[in-house]
């Protein structure tokens, strides 16, 4: 399995199976949930009983990925993770991985290398059922995260957290970063049906500058858009993991939409640490 770090404060050591679980050398010790992920969340990471995103939110995401909308994503990114898969023990570091779906997608072949680690126990729970093999985590990918300095050859943020400096401790010296945001024009034709106003954003030249300023080079950038046309359960599925707070006169300007021609798009980074 993944090998991962204490996270429990001014601890930061290694943690090593025993029969029980995972334990560290101060002795702090944690369970494998009966769903089959690792419980690292400390209690100063969560600012609610139940943080992350709903189930809701978890389950339309899920639905909206099984119904194929991140497939030529995919294969998009697919030549950057492939570039130095002669290597061997790759570990790779998932932050924000939701569901589950991008993992297996990606580095089907690299269970015992690969960490994803989310916020949310809903999430993580269907993740883990998914794809059993793999390491899951929950923990706070905005705080430390659970890997030693130095350790992992890959961290990818897929519509995820970006812990910037944590990013750049835990790469080994030639590791990647894979970074993918929504694009400006991400969904632009529903955004400007439900808001009445599709409001352009780029979001890919600060992070950039984010990554730069703390010792990661940008090796190259990519915009990934496709058209498809949504019927209205891939609409309402939309709406859930896009928008956490839809006001009622929204959702009623979408009642009686059939179907619609959406785009999507996202601009994706490879970084380096040189």
């Amino acid at each position: 399995m993944f090998q991962l770090r204490c996270t429990v404060r001014d601890c930061q050591q290694l943690l090593k199976p025993c029969e029980q679980g995972l334990v560290c050398c101060a002795g702090h010790h944690f369970d494998q949930a009966k769903q089959g992920y690792w419980n690292l969340l400390q209690p100063q990471d969560k600012k609610s009983k139940n943080p992350g995103d709903s189930l809701d939110a978890v389950l339309a995401r899920h639905r909206w990925l099984q119904r194929g909308h991140a497939l030529s994503l995919i294969e998009t990114l697919r030549p950057w993770l492939a570039a130095n898969r002669t290597e061997t023990n790759l570990r790779t570091l998932d932050l924000g991985c939701g569901e589950g779906s991008f993992g297996p997608a990606l580095f089907g072949d690299d269970a015992d290398s690969y960490c994803g680690i989310d916020l949310s126990k809903r999430a993580i729970k269907l993740a883990a059922r998914g794809w059993p093999a793999a390491t899951w985590v929950l923990a706070n990918a905005d705080r430390e995260l659970p890997a030693a300095d130095q350790s992992v050859q890959r961290v990818i943020s897929l519509f995820g957290r970006r812990p910037v400096s944590e990013i750049y401790r835990v790469l080994a010296p030639g590791g990647i970063c894979v970074v993918a945001v929504p694009g400006e024009d991400d969904l632009i034709e529903l955004r400007e049906k439900v808001q009445q106003a599709g409001h352009r954003r780029s979001r890919w030249e600060l992070i950039a500058e984010e990554m730069t300023d703390v010792g990661l080079e940008v090796v190259d950038r990519k915009h990934w858009n496709n058209n498809v046309k949504l019927e209205p359960d891939a609409i309402a599925d939309a709406l859930a993991m896009t928008y956490r707070a839809v006001r009622h006169s929204q959702k009623s300007r979408l009642d009686e939409v059939q179907a619609m021609d959406v785009t999507l798009a996202a601009d994706l980074l490879l970084l380096r640490r040189n």
